[in-house]
């Protein structure tokens, strides 16, 4: 427990130094870059067992040798487990000549020794260390050692290298990681570099000069919330992935159930499958850290699974990419490297079962396909169009589809998407949130304010507007120009045709954006790929930047981003979207406005989702100024961690901005508090 407790203060204080340093640093983003790593090594993600999860510094000589003859004789070594990394704790001291010390109390055979018997079970061995003065454990970091630590490494056979990024004393991360980099480079012996320094300064966009993967979040615990977070922050960078480079969303938690070292009270069976199902479909290193002397069946059969591993490390080295987000409801897809062949992620990230389906011409193949279910090790058989399954809270239904490829499917008319460059995976966004005719559209992380979403509406001869959800305002060229390089923002939509668009398919699920009026293309400037690269137009080619995903996702209006009136937000319950939900309140002089765009007149259904304890609630609905329902009900949950919904169906909303409004008032005859998590609006 106390270990625990240690490692809960550690990450604390991981993110306020994460945050000390990243703020200083952006603008050295556009540095020129180093020299390209190019060891030949990870030329698919690497996969092993690490010591951190499950002993933490609880670290010795017998348990890493325990664990690299478990990983022969469970047949992990078979399914592709090669690496034993030790991670922090193994070190002590340095000589008076400075060279490292392994703790001769917990490795009294050394290192050399150690890596000889780890080989002799045709394994690979690691280990950690810092790029600061101290580790995280606060043993010696390479700091003002880096060319003796790598030739040290290199002389005890080390195969792989994490180096985490503790006591940094605000150092520039890039500058650090490859000083390091020349060093191992220059040691005499091929070492896989691990660069851990949790996302800090957009390591992905340097991390291919310097390290073969990079973490891309601060660290995983052993709990779900805590595994969505950081598919989160990690799927979005699938083109910065590829073979010899490889975003790091960290080590597997599969088989801990709560167990480790590590912080959290562990998962149910079907998360931590979940959990393995997106680490595959996302190309991530899998490092298992569990006790691999006392698996599960049911862990077994999660960390060994052939056919989900086979995806993970296929050859092509694509990283999948979320293809649709609906309610919770989300459907990745991963190209392989046989022609005509996706693997796909049917994951549901809500708490109730659910049917979902997968289009297969939005992920650019042809209408008829064979299905193959990889968890159940089955042929599902040929479909058209489409395959749909039942998939569990918080369960995913993985497969394999394969069929020829084809062209992109039309987007629909009337949908909701957010609109991603394949260069970044960020979002096309209004600047600021503005709702104001002018308005820049950068692009930028994905956020709850709705200004990163668009409704994509016919208008004729096969164009379409693009219409904000935030400001109804319409993505148009500046002035109606026909130039390379002019900007594009947002607009009153009009009839020039500068704020209308031709979305061409092109195949694997992308499409090209061509203005009406100019003929030329959506284009993020200067290639920029980071958040705040603005948008213009400008002649097509085949290029990343130049290439976008639509991805379908709902119009949901997060409490916590709505208009506050004598109400709070927090985040100490579980379940929610967004980042929090607006707090219980019970009292009059309190309540919430949302603002809704809308693109037609007409009727429209209003959906609250909420958590609300043991009894009910009753509230005010007003639209625009007027009283719609005397006393809309939102009976209890049981928990503050269970959500249920509550529509209000035929609510007569107008063209363009609308307020919707819910209100407490105590003649509604309930005292309840009421946790609302978000508006739903929907025909």
């Amino acid at each position: 427990m106390g270990e625990k407790l240690s490692n809960r203060v550690g990450v604390a204080f991981r993110y306020l130094l994460a945050l000390l340093i990243a703020l200083p640093l952006m603008g050295g983003l556009s540095a020129p870059r180093a020299a390209a790593l190019d060891n030949g090594l990870a030329l698919t993600p690497p996969m092993g067992w690490n010591s951190w999860n499950f002993y933490a510094c609880n670290v010795d000589e017998d348990k890493i040798k325990q664990a690299a003859d478990l990983l022969v004789s469970s047949g992990m070594k078979d399914a592709g487990y090669k690496y034993v990394v030790i991670d922090d704790c193994w070190q002590t001291g340095r000589t008076a000549d400075g060279e490292i010390i392994a703790d001769p109390v917990k490795f009294p055979g050394g290192m050399k020794a150690l890596a000889d018997y780890i080989h002799g079970k045709g394994l690979l061995f690691g280990l950690y260390t810092d790029a600061g003065y101290t580790t995280c454990a606060g043993r010696p970091g390479m700091y003002g050692y880096e060319v003796q630590d790598a030739n040290t490494f290199a002389s005890w056979d080390v195969d792989y290298v994490k180096v985490d990024w503790c006591d940094n004393r605000g150092m520039d991360p890039e500058t650090r990681y490859t000083i390091i980099r020349d060093a191992l480079e220059n040691s005499g012996r091929d070492i896989l570099y691990s660069i851990c320094n949790w996302g800090i300064n957009k390591p992905w966009v340097w991390g291919a000069d310097t390290g073969n993967l990079w973490r891309t979040t601060d660290d995983i615990f052993d709990f779900w919330q805590r595994v969505t977070w950081i598919i989160d922050q990690n799927y979005p960078l699938a083109n910065f992935a590829g073979p010899g480079k490889w975003n790091d969303p960290d080590m597997l938690m599969v088989g801990n159930y709560g167990n480790g070292a590590v912080f959290g009270e562990g998962m149910t069976d079907t998360e931590y499958r979940s959990h393995f199902s997106m680490w595959a479909i996302m190309a991530a290193p899998l490092i298992a850290g569990n006790n691999l002397s006392n698996m599960t069946a049911f862990t077994r059969e999660t960390l060994m699974n052939p056919e989900v591993i086979a995806v993970d490390q296929d050859p092509l080295g694509r990283q999948g990419v979320l293809v649709s987000d609906v309610d919770g409801r989300q459907v990745y897809s991963k190209i392989l490297q046989t022609t005509g062949t996706r693997a796909v992620v049917l994951f549901n990230r809500s708490e109730s079962p659910s049917t979902m389906s997968v289009n297969f011409t939005s992920l650019g193949l042809g209408s008829s396909v064979a299905v193959r279910d990889l968890w159940q090790k089955a042929d599902l058989g040929t479909f058209t169009g489409s395959y749909s399954a039942t998939v569990p809270a918080h369960g995913t239904v993985m497969l394999k589809l394969t069929g020829t490829e084809a062209a992109t499917s039309p987007v629909v008319s009337g949908k909701t998407y957010r609109i991603i460059p394949k260069s970044t995976g960020l979002s096309a966004a209004v600047e600021a949130s503005s709702t104001a005719n002018g308005a820049k559209v950068l692009q930028w992380d994905y956020g709850i304010a709705q200004n990163d979403k668009w409704i994509v509406k016919a208008t004729s001869g096969g164009f379409y507007k693009i219409i904000n959800v935030k400001s109804g305002k319409a993505l148009a060229v500046e002035n109606g120009s026909t130039s390379d390089g002019a900007k594009v923002l947002q607009w009153v939509y009009g009839t020039t045709g500068n704020d209308q668009w031709q979305i061409e398919g092109i195949g694997q699920g992308y499409y090209k954006i061509i203005n009406k009026l100019s003929g030329k293309s959506l284009n993020v400037a200067d290639n920029s790929l980071i958040s705040g690269g603005e948008f213009i137009q400008w002649t097509y080619s085949q290029a990343d930047n130049m290439t976008f995903q639509l991805l379908e996702t709902d119009t949901t209006y997060e409490a916590e981003a709505a208009v506050l009136h004598s109400l709070s937000t927090e985040s100490t319950h579980s379940g929610y979207t967004g980042t929090g939900y607006l707090s219980g309140w019970n009292a009059g002089g309190k309540w919430v406005d949302f603002n809704v765009i809308t693109d037609t007149a007409g009727v429209y259904n209003l959906t609250f989702r909420y958590s609300g304890g043991a009894g009910s609630a009753g509230r005010y609905l007003y639209v625009n100024g007027t009283g719609v329902v005397n006393n809309a009900v939102f009976n209890g949950t049981g928990s503050w961690n269970s959500y249920s919904t509550v529509t209000i169906p035929n609510v007569t909303l107008n063209s363009g901005s609308n307020t919707i409004s819910l209100i407490y008032d105590a003649g509604k005859g309930s005292n309840n508090w009421l946790n609302l998590d978000h508006l739903k609006v929907s025909n």
